[in-house]
C-alpha cells in the first residue's frame, strides 16, 4: 500500500474516532432505550480500512435569522470521492449529532464512506444539524435534574410545527452556507433528508413543503401524531395531489403510545395515505422494539439503498375500496399528465374561459395596451381585442364576449369579431362574472362586499347578496340553479339557489377551503398549526359533474357536488392563482392563470359550455 495513502486512512480514522458521540446522547433527541431493544450491526456499520474516508467538519453554534434567538451545532460530512468539478448529492440529517456519531445505532459517515464505495449510493455530502436550543453561545447544553444532558428548547417547535419554516431554514440559510465551499447538485432528486422521531415528521415535511428541493425522504418512528398537527398529514396526503416524493418509513409495534397518540398506528396510516396516491413508498416494519433509533439503525444502510436506488417508480392505483360517490382526486386527473406551459411571458393574466371551438381566452391585464388574447387548443395565440383591462371574462348567450373593466368602473361587452365594444353597466366595481343562459349577469364586487345582479337583456341592476368578505370568483352549476361564490378572505366558497327572476336565496358557506398555515401565527404544542384567516379564494369553474373548482393560496381547491373536499391540485408555477377554467377541443383541458403564465393539463373530466361562440378570426381593434 502507498505510505500516503495508509497515512491518510490513519489519520481519518483517528479524527473519526475522536468524533464519537456516546449513544445516549439519543436521549438529547427525545429517544427512550429499552433493555431488551437490539442493534443489528451490519458489515456496512463497520470501518473499512480498505475503502476511502470522508472528513467530518464541525460547525459550532451557529446562529439562524429563520429562527430567531436560537443556537445549534452542526457538522459537514464530505466522501473523499467529492471533487469540485462535480456537483454532489446532498443529504440533511435532523438530530444530527446522534447521525453523525461512528459507535450508534446510525453510524452515518461509516455507512456513507462503505456505500458510496461501492457505488450503492451517490457522491452524497451529509449535514447533520442539531436543532435550535436558546442558551447563550459558548455555553454547554443544559442538563436535567439527574445530571443528564437536557433536550434542546426548540426542537419540538422546529421538527412537529407543519408549514415551511424548517425548509426556509435550510434552502435559505444552511445549504448556502455550504455550497461556500462545495458543489451541492440542485437537482431536488439528488437531495434526501431523514429524520426520527419528530425529525421524522420534520423530514417529511420539508419535502411535502418543497419537492421542487428534495424529493428522498427516510424517517423512522415519525411522530406523526397529535404534537403540532402531524395527524392530519394522512389525510392531507389522500387530498393532495400526488408530489414527486420517494418515502422510506420505518417503525415498530413497541413504539409509543401516550396522549398524543399512537405512533405505530400512525405510521401505517401514513403508509396506507402514501400507497393509496400511488407514492414510491416503502414501510419497514418489525414487532418489538420501542422509541428508540436501533431498528431503524440496523436498516439504515438498506434504507438508503432503496432510496437512492436508480429504478424509475410506476405508481400503482388501487381505488376497489372507493365508495361510488368518491370523487377522489384518481377520478379527476390522468396518470402521467402534468401541468405545461401554454402560454407566457404575460403581463399579469386573468379572465380564462373557453369558446365552443375549444379555444381559451384570456386577458393581459397589465401589457401596454392591455388586451384579449386567445389561444387554440394546439397553442397558437392571437390578439383579438387591444385597449381594454379586463379582469374576468364570459361568453353570453348572444354570442358576445362580457367583460369586467374595474378600472374604468364598467361591466361592457364585446361583439365578436368585431370587437366593437358596448357599456353594460357603470358605476360598478366588477372582478369576476357569471352569464346565465337567460341572459343574467351576476358579478362580485369586491370592495363593495356585494353580488351584484345584470339583466343583460333589459338593464336591471340590483344587489344580489352582501355580507361576503371579499366575493371574487364566480361560477354557476352544471344546471344553472346554483351559484356559487369563493371569498378571498375568508374561510368558505358560498353557494346560492337562483330563482326564476335572478334573485338569489338559501345562502349557504357549502365548500370549506383548505387553509395555508400562517408562518407569523403561534404554535401552541398539542394544537394543530394556526392558520390564515384568508384562503385567497379566487377564480372559480364547474365542470359537467358538478364539480367545483377553486383557485387559492394553496393551489387549485376541487370540491364535489355536495361540497366535500375532492383534493389540491398545488401551484404549478412561482405567482399566485388567479384564474381557472377548462377548454379544449373536448373540453377536457383543465387551465390556470399564475400571473405570468398560463399552464394546463389534461383532465377526467368535461367542462361546462352554456353557449356557443362565434370563431373569431379579425385582427384586433383597439376600442
Amino acid at each position: 500500500m502507498n505510505p500516503h495513502s495508509l497515512a491518510r486512512r490513519i489519520v481519518s480514522f483517528v479524527l473519526r474516532h475522536s468524533f464519537a458521540i456516546p449513544t445516549s446522547s439519543f436521549v438529547l433527541a427525545g429517544f427512550a432505550a429499552s433493555a431488551a431493544d437490539d442493534f443489528k450491526p451490519t458489515p456496512d456499520h463497520q470501518f473499512n480500512p480498505a475503502v476511502p474516508h470522508g472528513r467530518v467538519i464541525e460547525h459550532k453554534d451557529w446562529q439562524s435569522k429563520v429562527f430567531t434567538n436560537t443556537i445549534r451545532d452542526w457538522w459537514v460530512y464530505v466522501p473523499a470521492q467529492y471533487s469540485a468539478d462535480k456537483p454532489a448529492s446532498v443529504m440533511v440529517f435532523q438530530d444530527g449529532r446522534g447521525y453523525a456519531s461512528t459507535n450508534g445505532p446510525w453510524r452515518a459517515p461509516i455507512v456513507f464512506d462503505n456505500l458510496i464505495a461501492r457505488g450503492e449510493m451517490p457522491v452524497t455530502i451529509g449535514i447533520f444539524i442539531q436543532p435550535g436550543d436558546n442558551r447563550a453561545p459558548g455555553t454547554p447544553p443544559r442538563k436535567d435534574k439527574s445530571g443528564k444532558a437536557a433536550g434542546a428548547s426548540n426542537r419540538s417547535f422546529e421538527y412537529d410545527s407543519l408549514g415551511d419554516r424548517y425548509a426556509r431554514m435550510l434552502v435559505e440559510e444552511i445549504l448556502p452556507e455550504v455550497e461556500k465551499d462545495f458543489r451541492l447538485s440542485k437537482n431536488p432528486d439528488d437531495r434526501a433528508i431523514c429524520g426520527a422521531s419528530s425529525g421524522g415528521i420534520c423530514a417529511f415535511t420539508v419535502a411535502w413543503e418543497r419537492p421542487d428541493q428534495f424529493r428522498k425522504v427516510l424517517s423512522t418512528i415519525g411522530s406523526f401524531v397529535h404534537l403540532r398537527g402531524g395527524f392530519d398529514y394522512q389525510a392531507l396526503i389522500r387530498k393532495t395531489e400526488r408530489k414527486p416524493l420517494r418515502v422510506y418509513l420505518a417503525d415498530t409495534s413497541g413504539d409509543l403510545d401516550n396522549p398524543f397518540g399512537h405512533w405505530p398506528t400512525a405510521n401505517r396510516a401514513m403508509h396506507a395515505s402514501l400507497k393509496y396516491m400511488g407514492y414510491d413508498v416503502k414501510f419497514e416494519w418489525a414487532e418489538g422494539y420501542g422509541h428508540n433509533p436501533n431498528h431503524g439503525g440496523s436498516h439504515f444502510p438498506d434504507a438508503l439503498r432503496w432510496l437512492w436506488r436508480k429504478e424509475t417508480h410506476k405508481p400503482e392505483i388501487n381505488t376497489k375500496q372507493d365508495l361510488g360517490g368518491d370523487m377522489t382526486l384518481h377520478r379527476l386527473l390522468v396518470e402521467g399528465e402534468g401541468w405545461r406551459v401554454v402560454a407566457d411571458n404575460i403581463a399579469f393574466a386573468d379572465g380564462l374561459t373557453p369558446d365552443a371551438e375549444g379555444n381559451l381566452w384570456f386577458a393581459e391585464m397589465r401589457s401596454t395596451p392591455p388586451a384579449v388574447w386567445k389561444v387554440s387548443p394546439g397553442g397558437a395565440k392571437t390578439k383579438m381585442i387591444e385597449g381594454t383591462s379586463c379582469s374576468g371574462l364570459k361568453f353570453g348567450p348572444d354570442g358576445r364576449l362580457y367583460a369586467c373593466v374595474g378600472k374604468d368602473k364598467q361591466l361592457v361587452s364585446f361583439e365578436l369579431p368585431s370587437g366593437k365594444k358596448t357599456v353594460v353597466a357603470e358605476d360598478v366595481q366588477p372582478n369576476d362574472l357569471v352569464v346565465s343562459h337567460k341572459g343574467h349577469i351576476y358579478f362580485t364586487e369586491t370592495g363593495k362586499k356585494q353580488v351584484t345582479f345584470v339583466n343583460a337583456k333589459t338593464g336591471e341592476k340590483r344587489a344580489a347578496d352582501t355580507g361576503i368578505t371579499a366575493p371574487n370568483g364566480i361560477t354557476l352549476s352544471p344546471d344553472q340553479g346554483t351559484l356559487a361564490v369563493s371569498d378571498y378572505r375568508g374561510q368558505f366558497t358560498w353557494v346560492f339557489r337562483i330563482e326564476a327572476d335572478g334573485s338569489l336565496s338559501a345562502k349557504e358557506p357549502y365548500m370549506t377551503m383548505r387553509m395555508p398555515v400562517d408562518p407569523k401565527g403561534e404554535w401552541k404544542f398539542n394544537e394543530p398549526p394556526p392558520k390564515s384567516a384568508a384562503s385567497a379564494g379566487d377564480g372559480m369553474v364547474s365542470d359537467s359533474l358538478g364539480r367545483y373548482y377553486v383557485t387559492s393560496a394553496l393551489g387549485v381547491q376541487v370540491f364535489d357536488p355536495t361540497g366535500r373536499m375532492c383534493g389540491v391540485l398545488p401551484n404549478p408555477g412561482d405567482k399566485g392563482m388567479t384564474s381557472v377554467t377548462i377548454a379544449g377541443d373536448k373540453l377536457e383541458w383543465l387551465y390556470v392563470a399564475c400571473g405570468d403564465r398560463i399552464f394546463r393539463r389534461k383532465v377526467q373530466a368535461t367542462g361546462n359550455l352554456f353557449f356557443k361562440s362565434p370563431v373569431a378570426e379579425a385582427p384586433a381593434k383597439k376600442k
